[in-house]
């Protein structure tokens, strides 16, 4: 994804987030539909109907990908899995999971959840363009209907390609996983299955553009490019979260700190503190308890000539579950913490008192160093 999403609502306690990306597509999605697709199929309508049609497609599109990614978050729920939520983005959705699922059974229950809820909405919205057809609604509504229909059941079929992490990954993944009760190698398998898929849509990409199809290439080409990311990506998470998984926060954190009492001005801490230390964030602390943090995005919110007429405490930011966390917090959830809220520094804390600091940079250290000396499979792991 590109940047923090936006949360756009909540349902059955899950967020549904939206990354800015997923506009990108939306508009592309309507142009294309309003100009293309619907008035080739249904013609001598006006060009305000297809551009009605396409933005009705397009809400559509957005409505059937969150009832597939909602279909697994709900069976994930009762497998015990924790969900952060749903995010849409440039390629779809995806559902974040805070950890692994428990089983093999559980991995392939959630995987097959989302295509079979895109294909019993694509019978539905099916069902309903026969009985408007028969009915004789207006020929604009059937259109839509009709593209919904269709568009759930590639959606469906999409994702069913063996290219983890797609659905259909997801499944090789627990079939193998199930057959070798070992989910990493399982998922160096499926990752590698995800890599070759992804090389081919991108080979598939570049003969379109060969072709003279230019937009298809290009699409092909980044859908290629981003599943094979993907696959190697997730390997690369689970590997992580494998190493990191039984280490407390404590063994990682900076037990010293530097810390910025809240009464300094803001010219005095850029002088004293970032200058001389360079840290993107500082804890704030008010007679020798910690009351919040500042960051060098806040600094840059005033002009430079003002920095002597405010304090510390003015600009510094509460103390919340995004920019703190326990000593004994495992550090893989510090690493997905760090990801989610894009902090590379968390304050330690336990109730009001600050016991240090873990960095990004520490953990990625000790990452490296330990799959350096074990190799890339952590010996004792699943």
């Amino acid at each position: 994804m590109f940047g923090r999403p936006v949360t756009l609502f909540r349902l059955f306690g899950f967020e549904v987030k939206i990354d800015v990306s997923w506009l990108i597509i939306a508009v592309l999605i309507t142009w294309s539909l309003a100009s293309s697709v619907f008035p080739t199929y249904f013609t001598g309508l006006a060009s305000s109907t297809y551009w009605a049609m396409g933005v009705a497609g397009a809400v559509g599109l957005f409505l059937s990908v969150i009832i597939h990614e909602f279909s697994h978050s709900l069976v994930a729920r009762r497998f015990g899995l924790p969900m952060k939520g749903i995010t849409l983005f440039i390629f779809g959705g995806v559902a974040e999971m805070a950890e692994e699922p428990p089983s093999a059974k559980a991995e392939f229950v959630m995987a097959v959840a989302g295509p079979g809820a895109s294909v019993v909405l694509g019978g539905i919205l099916y069902g309903i363009t026969v009985l408007a057809g028969v009915a004789g609604w207006p020929g604009p509504v059937i259109g839509v209907l009709s593209y919904l229909w269709v568009i759930n059941l590639v959606l469906a079929a999409f994702n069913l390609l063996p290219a983890f992490p797609l659905d259909g990954g997801r499944v090789l993944r627990s079939l193998l996983w199930g057959y070798s009760k070992r989910l990493t190698w399982a998922t160096r398998i499926a990752s590698r299955t995800g890599s070759v898929f992804g090389f081919a849509l991108m080979f598939l990409g570049v003969l379109f553009f060969i072709r003279g199809d230019l937009v298809g290439g290009i699409w092909w080409f980044l859908i290629g490019l981003f599943v094979r990311n993907a696959s190697v990506g997730s390997y690369q998470q689970l590997l992580t979260r494998q190493v990191l998984a039984g280490h407390p926060v404590r063994q990682f954190m900076e037990e010293n700190p530097i810390t910025v009492p809240y009464q300094i001005s803001i010219e005095q801490l850029v002088e004293d503190y970032v200058y001389k230390h360079h840290f993107k964030m500082f804890p704030v602390l008010e007679g020798g308890h910690l009351v919040g943090c500042i960051t060098i995005g806040q600094i840059k919110a005033f002009p430079r000539s003002e920095w002597d007429q405010h304090t510390v405490r003015e600009l510094s930011s509460d103390c919340t579950p995004e920019n703190t966390i326990s000593p004994d917090t495992d550090a893989s959830e510090a690493l997905a913490q760090m990801h989610r809220t894009r902090h590379s520094r968390l304050m330690v804390v336990e109730g009001d008192e600050l016991v240090g600091i873990i960095t990004l940079k520490d953990l990625l250290e000790f990452l490296s160093l330990k799959l350096d000396l074990e190799g890339r499979e952590p010996s004792g792991r699943r």
